[in-house]
């Protein structure tokens, strides 16, 4: 008994007939796409990992930015 209850055999016939259905030129290339997007997502995922330090900066210098033109546009409250 294999995977789940799938066998070695039943895993070679499903394969050999998705051989036969796409043949071996579109299996090759849709390996080659399938690695490439792989690549792409790992490649992200590290950049992904310096990301939120330049984003807290942004956001800490918005922040600062609104705090000093909010307190512009407050009026004066003066008693009388």
């Amino acid at each position: 008994m294999g995977l789940g209850g799938i066998s070695i055999w039943q895993l070679v016939i499903v394969l050999a007939i998705i051989l036969l259905l796409f043949g071996s030129k579109k299996l090759r290339n849709i390996g080659g796409d399938l690695g490439n997007a792989v690549k792409g997502f790992k490649s992200a995922m590290k950049d992904g990992t310096t990301e939120p330090k330049a984003i807290d900066e942004k956001l800490e210098k918005d922040a600062s930015f609104s705090a000093d033109t909010s307190a512009e546009k407050e009026p004066e409250k003066t008693d009388k």
